[in-house]
Order: C-alpha cells, then sequence, then structure tokens
C-alpha cells in the first residue's frame, strides 16, 4: 500500500535523508513500513506499507506529523518519537497573526526565542515540550497536556502578549494541573484501597473478636425482656466469655 507524506522543503530533504540513508532507514524501521520514497529534486515523499495486519496502521496516522515535523525544523531524533505513545504534535502558524510581511514574523520568531533563546527554553521547561521555530512555524512535540500549555504560550507572544504575563500564566496553569494530578493519583489509590473491615483484621491484634463483642453488646441492649427466646440465646455464653465468681 502506498501513502502519499507531506511535501518538504528542498533544504529539509538532506536532514530527512540522513548520512548515506541513516535517518530514512530509521524512520522505515520505527514506522514499520517497507520503504519511504523521497523525491530529492521536489521533496515529495511517499510511503510504501507492506500487507494489512502486518504493521501498526497507528504508526500510519502519525506518519505523516513526523514528516511534517522534519520538514518544519525539527531534530530526525525527537520527530521520531511522535511514534511512541503518548507524543502528540502541534503546528503553529505565525502568518495567522503577523501576515506573510519578513520583517513582522522575523520579530515574532525573535520574541518566541528571547535573548540566548532563554523564553523559548523556559517555555520549554514549564510545559516538558520542545520547540522548533522554523520560518513562519513553530513545531511543538510532547505530551498532550504540554502541548496545549506550549500552544498557548506561542499564540499569546504572536499576538504581542507581554513575556512576563505569558510566562507568569504558564506557572499559574501549570501548578494547577499538578495538584490536579496529585488529586487524581489520590482518588485513585482511595479507589483502589479494600475499605472492608476485613482489611484491617491484620494490622490489629484480635482485632475481630473486639468488633464481635462490640456487636454482641449491641444486640443484647436491644432485647426485648419479654422475649423469652431472645433472652435466652442472650444469656448464652461465646467461646470467648467466662463467669467469675468472687466473694465481696
Amino acid at each position: 500500500m502506498e501513502q502519499n507524506l507531506p511535501r518538504v522543503p528542498k533544504d529539509r530533504i538532506a536532514p530527512l535523508i540522513g548520512a548515506q540513508g541513516a535517518t530514512r532507514k530509521k524512520l522505515q524501521q520505527a514506522a514499520g513500513c517497507k520503504h519511504i520514497d523521497i523525491d530529492s529534486e521536489t521533496g515529495d515523499v511517499l510511503a510504501i506499507w507492506p500487507e494489512p495486519g502486518t504493521y501498526d496502521p497507528i504508526k500510519a496516522l502519525k506518519l505523516p506529523n513526523v514528516i511534517k515535523a522534519i520538514g518544519r525544523g525539527m531534530a530526525p531524533k525527537k520527530a521520531i518519537s511522535l511514534l511512541d505513545d503518548g507524543q502528540y504534535f502541534e503546528l503553529v502558524d505565525l502568518r495567522d497573526y503577523v501576515g506573510k510581511r519578513g520583517k513582522q514574523l522575523s520579530r515574532v520568531r525573535a520574541r518566541i526565542i528571547g535573548t540566548k533563546g532563554k523564553i523559548r527554553e523556559k517555555i520549554e521547561s514549564l510545559t516538558d515540550c520542545e520547540l522548533t521555530i522554523y520560518k513562519s512555524t513553530v513545531v511543538i512535540i510532547g505530551q498532550e497536556d504540554g502541548i496545549a500549555l506550549a500552544a498557548y504560550a506561542v499564540q499569546r507572544l504572536a499576538g504581542g502578549a507581554e513575556h512576563g504575563s505569558v510566562l507568569h500564566q504558564l506557572e499559574k496553569n501549570r501548578k494547577s494541573m499538578r495538584m490536579e494530578a496529585k488529586a487524581l493519583d489520590y482518588y485513585e489509590v482511595k479507589e483502589g484501597l479494600d475499605l472492608q473491615p476485613s482489611a484491617f483484621a491484620g494490622l490489629v491484634p484480635d482485632l475481630d473478636k473486639v468488633r464481635d463483642r462490640r456487636d454482641r453488646r449491641l444486640k443484647a441492649a436491644q432485647v426485648d425482656p419479654k422475649d423469652v427466646e431472645a433472652v435466652d440465646a442472650m444469656m448464652e455464653l461465646a467461646e470467648d466469655e467466662s463467669i467469675s465468681w468472687s466473694e465481696e
């Protein structure tokens, strides 16, 4: 089966192929396809898959995003991680915020990167994602929750928001997510606990006997004195009960 994949820019063809085809081979192996054909002139990419049932269809669905990420400047090794479970892809087009003007795009890219890359690094550390800024796009790779935060930050900066305001909101959202995650973990642990009385029998010696005696006292206190059979049953001694006689 053939699958047409996104075309890559000419300056990204070499990274996609790799030295002596090394990147293409790694990509083929990770995805499980028979062959990936890359046109070195046009940048067209075509994947050849084996017979249905012999490969993972989920990876076939993810492969276009891998090619797109590499085509938009992402390091091939990081882009290939998109084939793993729990890794997601987001692309923010800066032209949606400043149009196609070169100077404006350069200004927005500089705002997202920051001096010596500090703003990008801060966003990455607060979201556990990786950002790649390439021409008019920003590629984001990471887990689902982190991607939502990173995309929010990039979009806010592209729209002209102040760095301090964006980073403060990121820190606030991250703390909120951590608290929610802790609450969920606590809930799951409690859900998994055996809260039946038998769960504590091994923790306190003779706990079951104490519980039985308590239950018998409660029942005795509720016996109707006029009910002869109930009174007789109450007067019968249990195995752990005895009568001791003493003189005053």
